[in-house]
């Protein structure tokens, strides 16, 4: 007997990572070796600091259900970090733990956007945007992401897609997956915006301590926008902690408290030996300089594989500013980008994704996350380079 879905089910889209890196296990199962340029997972280890005080707390009994918004230790650890790094003053009730960032972008289109409210992301972009808004049957309003901008958004082109039904802005700097970042004067213009508009604006800095030579802005900090922004962040990119599952978003307390309550009806609350790694993350010496050495070689990365990127024929690729992805224009290669993708990795054994796995406005282009050591990037990088000297038309 077939399962009756639910209509929304066939609103609900994926990751693209996930699948490739599915499809490229079973090329491994079959003797193949790969190179995983696909998956935005960095293989350094957690420092070691934190696991140990991840150790520590399972001994001492961390191992039972927690308040649904986090220990408050660990929500303190969270306000303390985030008021030093954006000069704003956050209370630890603003603060909610989650299993996975992802849950500060559900909570909050959950608690807050109807059916047929407008909200606004940033096309190319994170594929959770647009499947969570079309799965809850808000009205998604791409906005384009141009090379030639350096991957940054036209403010009048933003400015002229708000209308009275436009409820919520989804930002993200630095950006998956061009590697775009927006400028302070960028910045401002959208919390003034938001501020005449009335928009509510999540604000999704994940990467926002992977950036190369200037310090990262955040709309949090600006004026006026406190009490209308949710800072959607996570231990997963900057702490190599992906598989820890821990999340946390700062958001006005009378919505952090809605988001308390979709936890009790969800997850409940994350992990309690987990929340108390956060403590010595945030406030330990060896965690921040465990994340500078983190950048400075993921750094190194983004330029050997953009230079790489840039003597390949038929492609060319900005030099991004932040996160740990690279976005090549494949164009001149004469091969679609799906195409290419799929070559690559059937052929060459390179894992990576199409651009349109991000977005409409991603068409003509790769996303390649230098996340893995400089031997395997050399290896995939030459062996995309043989492969486009055979097959480019």
């Amino acid at each position: 007997m077939p399962i009756r879905f639910a209509e929304r089910m066939e609103r609900l889209g994926t990751e693209g990572a996930f699948e490739v890196l599915a499809r490229a296990r079973r090329l491994e199962a079959t003797g193949r070796e790969i190179v995983h340029l696909e998956i935005g997972e960095p293989d350094f280890a957690t420092p070691d600091n934190i696991t140990e005080a991840a150790i520590s707390a399972l001994h001492a009994g961390f191992t039972h259900y927690t308040p649904a918004g986090g220990i408050l230790e660990a929500r303190q650890a969270v306000a303390g970090f985030v008021s030093r790094r954006l000069g704003i003053e956050t209370d630890p009730l603003e603060v909610v733990l989650v299993p996975g960032s992802k849950n500060v972008l559900l909570f909050v289109l959950l608690a807050c956007a109807e059916p047929g409210d407008e909200v606004i992301f940033p096309d190319p972009g994170y594929p959770v945007y647009a499947s969570l808004v079309n799965f809850l049957g808000a009205v998604p309003v791409p906005v384009r992401l141009r090379e030639d901008r350096n991957f940054r958004m036209d403010l009048d082109e933003l400015a002229s897609l708000v209308t009275p039904r436009t409820r919520i802005l989804i930002l993200n700097t630095p950006q998956n997956p061009t590697g775009g970042v927006l400028t302070r004067e960028d910045v401002e213009f959208v919390s003034r915006l938001a501020v005449e508009h009335d928009l509510l604006v999540v604000a999704d800095e994940i990467y926002s301590q992977i950036v190369y030579g200037f310090d990262h802005v955040s709309v949090l900090s600006q004026p006026g926008m406190k009490e209308r922004t949710v800072l959607m962040d996570g231990m997963s990119k900057a702490y190599a902690m992906c598989g820890w599952r821990l999340g946390y978003g700062v958001a006005p307390r009378e919505l952090a408290a809605g988001m308390e309550t979709l936890m009790i009806n969800s997850s409940s609350c994350a992990a309690a030996f987990a929340q108390m790694a956060v403590i010595e993350a945030f406030e330990s010496p060896e965690s921040e300089a465990a994340v500078a050495r983190m950048v400075s070689q993921f750094e190194r990365r983004r330029d050997l594989v953009v230079d790489a990127l840039n003597s390949m024929p038929g492609v060319r690729c900005q030099r991004p500013e932040g996160s740990f992805y690279a976005f090549p224009n494949v164009e001149g290669t004469g091969l679609g980008e799906r195409e290419l993708a799929d070559g690559l990795l059937q052929e060459a054994g390179v894992a990576l994704l199409p651009g349109t796995a991000f977005g409409a406005a991603g068409a003509g282009f790769l996303r390649l996350a230098y996340t893995q050591g400089e031997a395997d990037l050399r290896k995939g990088l030459e062996r995309m380079g043989n492969y486009l000297q055979d097959h480019r038309s």
